[in-house]
This record gives C-alpha cells, structure tokens and sequence, in this order.
C-alpha cells in the first residue's frame, strides 16, 4: 500500500512540475495576425484598369504583348479606339467570339460596367 501512495505521489509531482515548451511543437493557440496594408493602386503608380485585370482572370487567357487563348491587349489596343469603349466593355461582360477567331470569350457577368470601361481604359493606353 505504502509503494501505491508513493507511485501515486511520483505521479503527481512529476505531472505538477514546469515543462519546458518545444518551439518545434503543434500548438492550437492562434497567434496575432500579421498587420496587412492595403494599396490604393493609384497611390502605388498602377493604373486602375491594370489593377482589375491583374485582379480578375483576365491574364489567364490574354497577356499585354503576346497572344494566348485570346489576343494580346496590344493587339486590341491597336485594332480599337475611345470610340468602341462601350462595345469593348459590353464584350467583357456578355463574352462573345468572332472578333479573333472562334474561341469564345468568356463572359464577366458579375463585373459593373464601370470597372470594365477602366480595363478598356487602360488596354487602350497601349496604343502604339
């Protein structure tokens, strides 16, 4: 009986004392969240219209200079003027194909009309 209380008292005090903590360990406490500062594109020298192509899946298929899936924004740039904005901005939002082949855009229905004209915007200070 006398050696069950003292494993029992082992037990306790070698539970109760300090432990040391792994740096290396898992841990389920969340640490502070690291400070993020959002850029105001126009403060950072980035044209508005650059920041919402960057920002949406337009790159996937057009690229500034080369011809992927779609053609190069220099290749729009230098096709279009201020005068087709609308048609140009309607096109990023319905989609459509013909202009530059038979592979259909795909349309951007859940963009506002403003923030597409600032794309055409931009696309068009590409002009050689």
């Amino acid at each position: 009986m006398n050696r069950y209380i003292l494993v029992c008292t082992a037990l306790i005090l070698a539970s109760c004392g300090k432990n040391q903590a792994d740096p290396n360990k898992e841990s389920n406490i969340m640490l502070e969240e690291p400070l993020v500062v959002a850029v105001d594109s126009a403060a950072a020298g980035k044209h508005k219209g650059l920041a919402l192509i960057e920002g949406a899946d337009c790159l996937t298929c057009h690229k500034i200079e080369t011809r992927v899936v779609g053609p190069s924004y220099q290749e729009v740039a230098d096709k279009y003027t201020e005068a087709d904005m609308d048609m140009l901005a309607t096109k990023i939002i319905d989609g459509g194909k013909g202009n530059w082949g038979e592979i259909p855009m795909t349309p951007h229905a859940g963009m506002s009309r403003e923030n597409a004209i600032k794309m055409v915007e931009y696309i068009l200070t590409l002009k050689k």
